[in-house]
């Protein structure tokens, strides 16, 4: 009985289902990996020591009102006019405080207007997929 019990522990452990269940919860190595930004060094010819450029920054956090985006375009992002450049930030659910990193991709339209997030991050806010949703969008 212990050995049965073992086999299908190892047989569901290695499923892909279990596996993407707890990236989602425990957080997966390339989201970390998305969470930092890398700062990229840059060399002008008067000066030769290389200077730091980080991802833009605000303090506090923007609102945001976002929909379903285009269902077919995978990955974890937020099309959003509130950034001028793309890169990761952190976006809250402030109705129930869930929160994940994710990628801030600029899109057209002024500051105030509607953002659209992926499948995968409303999936990853626990949103339902037919709702408009506010959101708060830190930088960092």
């Amino acid at each position: 009985m212990r050995i049965a019990f073992f086999v299908l522990f190892a047989v569901v452990a290695g499923c892909d289902t279990v596996r993407s269940t707890t990236d989602r919860v425990f957080g997966a190595d390339s989201e970390k990996a998305q969470a930092e930004p890398e700062a990229v060094e840059v060399a002008d010819e008067a000066d030769p020591e290389p200077v730091a450029v980080s991802a833009p920054s605000w303090a506090g956090p923007k609102t945001t009102v976002a929909s379903l985006g285009d269902p077919t375009t995978p990955g974890r992002w937020l099309e959003t006019p509130l950034v001028e450049t793309e890169f990761t930030g952190r976006v809250v659910v402030p109705k129930t405080g869930a929160q994940a990193y994710i990628t801030l991709v600029p899109a057209s339209g002024p500051e105030g207007g509607g953002s659209r997030l992926s499948l995968d991050a409303m999936r990853a806010l626990l949103l339902p997929f037919d709702e408009l949703v506010e959101l708060e969008v830190y930088s960092n």
